[in-house]
C-alpha cells in the first residue's frame, strides 16, 4: 500500500540534515535550502520591501489585494529568513487576500531578546504610519514567529497604538521555560523539533533574560484587549502544549480564541499544505478565520 501524505511528509523531516540546537550559522543554509526547496508558483509575487526601517519580503497573488497581514517566519530565533519562506507566506496570502509583509527581523544568537520584538513593532509602526487602518491588518506567524507575533499584540497594547483586526499562529512557541509535558509525551512522536535543541535556541535568544518576561514567553502575559486569535498545531509535535496553554490563557483573560488541532499533524505543517491535505485545510481555516474580520472595527 502507498504510503500516505502525511507519513511520506514526516518520513522527510526525520531524515533532515537540520539540528533546531546545531550551529546557527550552519543551520541557517540548511532550514533555508529546506524551506525554499519548493517551486514558487507562477501567480506569486515576492518583492523587498522595509516597515519602519525593518527589511521585509512583500507577497502577493493574483488579484488585488485588500489589507495586509503582517508575518513572522520561525526558526528559533536564530534560523529563517523571509526569502525562505515565501511559498507559505504565499499561500497565506492567497487564501487571506492580503499583502503578507514577511519580516526579516533580526536573529539570536548577534541579536538575542528584545531586538526581534523591537522590529516587530517598528514594522507594525510602518504599516500604520503607510495608512493602512489597524482594521486592515492581521498578524500571523509560524513557530518562533508565531510567539513573536503574540508578544507583538501585547506590546502594541502597551504602546497605546490601534490594535489589529484579527491574528493566526501556527504551532506558536510561547512558553520558553520549556514547560509544557508535550515536550516529554510528544517527543517520540516530533519529527523535527527536540526539547534540547529548543533550550539551545532558547537561550541563544534569551542572553540570560527571565524566560518568563512575558515578551519573551507571551504565555505568561495579560493578554487581554487582545484582537480574535486563532491558534493551530499538530498533535504530533512537542509545542503542542505551547498551543493548548496559550488558548486556555487567552480564554482566561476574556479574548475571542479558537484553537485547532491536527491529529497526527507535525510541526508547522501548514508548509507542506501543497501535498498534504491536513495543510490546505488548516490553510483554510486560517483564510477565511482572517477574511471574517478585517475592516472591522475594533470593539
Amino acid at each position: 500500500m502507498a504510503e500516505s501524505p502525511l507519513a511520506a511528509i514526516i518520513d522527510l523531516l526525520r531524515t533532515s540534515p537540520l539540528d533546531m540546537g546545531g550551529d546557527p550559522h550552519t543551520m541557517r543554509l540548511v532550514f533555508d535550502e529546506m524551506m525554499g526547496s519548493h517551486p514558487v508558483p507562477e501567480d506569486v509575487r515576492a518583492v523587498p520591501g522595509e516597515l519602519g526601517g525593518i527589511p521585509t519580503v512583500d507577497v502577493t497573488t493574483g488579484g488585488a489585494p485588500s489589507g495586509a497581514t503582517l508575518y513572522f517566519h520561525g526558526g528559533g530565533y536564530a534560523l529563517g529568513s523571509a526569502a525562505a519562506g515565501v511559498n507559505l507566506a504565499a499561500d497565506i496570502a492567497r487564501r487571506t487576500g492580503t499583502t503578507v509583509h514577511s519580516v526579516d527581523y533580526r536573529l539570536a544568537p548577534e541579536n538575542p531578546f528584545p531586538a526581534a520584538v523591537d522590529d516587530a513593532l517598528a514594522a507594525y509602526r510602518g504599516l500604520l504610519d503607510r495608512g493602512i487602518p489597524a482594521e486592515e491588518i492581521a498578524v500571523s506567524g509560524e513557530s518562533a514567529g508565531g510567539g513573536l507575533a503574540v508578544a507583538l499584540l501585547v506590546v502594541i497594547k502597551e504602546a497605546g497604538l490601534p490594535r489589529p483586526a484579527v491574528a493566526a499562529v501556527l504551532s506558536p512557541w510561547a512558553d520558553l521555560t520549556l514547560a509544557g509535558r508535550s515536550h516529554v509525551t510528544k517527543a517520540a512522536l516530533d519529527p523535527a523539533l527536540t526539547r534540547e535543541g529548543l533550550a539551545t535556541r532558547a537561550a541563544d535568544y534569551l542572553a540570560g533574560t527571565d524566560p518568563r518576561s512575558p515578551l519573551a514567553s507571551p504565555l505568561f502575559a495579560d493578554l487581554r484587549g487582545l484582537p480574535p486569535l486563532l491558534i493551530q498545531a499538530g498533535s504530533h509535535e512537542v509545542l503542542l502544549d505551547d498551543a493548548v496553554r496559550l488558548a486556555a490563557k487567552a480564554a482566561d483573560d476574556d479574548v475571542a480564541v479558537t484553537l485547532r488541532t491536527f491529529p497526527g499533524a507535525p510541526h508547522v505543517f501548514q508548509g507542506f499544505a501543497d501535498m498534504l491535505p491536513e495543510g490546505a485545510r488548516a490553510l483554510d481555516d486560517v483564510g477565511a478565520f482572517v477574511r471574517g474580520r478585517l475592516g472591522r472595527q475594533a470593539v
